[in-house]
């Protein structure tokens, strides 16, 4: 059985901890339930999380990374 490992608390540009950044989720998003992610730009990677689950985990990529992610997505 595998446990999960703790990321390091990691902070935003302005030395903010995850929790109290700035998250956005995009303007064609709705209410709706759908499924909707928001991003926030940290010191030295892109946060990535559910919107209907906040408090949840959250996926930390390299720039590079989530530009390939979002080049991926567009072209399915």
């Amino acid at each position: 059985m595998s446990q999960r490992q703790r990321l390091p608390r990691l902070h935003s540009k302005g030395d903010e901890p995850v929790d109290d950044v700035t998250w956005r989720k995009s303007r064609r998003s709705n209410d709706q339930g759908g499924e909707c992610v928001e991003v926030a730009v940290l010191a030295e990677v892109v946060g990535v999380r559910d919107s209907k689950d906040p408090d949840g985990p959250k996926l930390l990529l390299a720039p590079g990374s989530f530009r390939a992610l979002l080049t991926d997505l567009k072209r399915q």
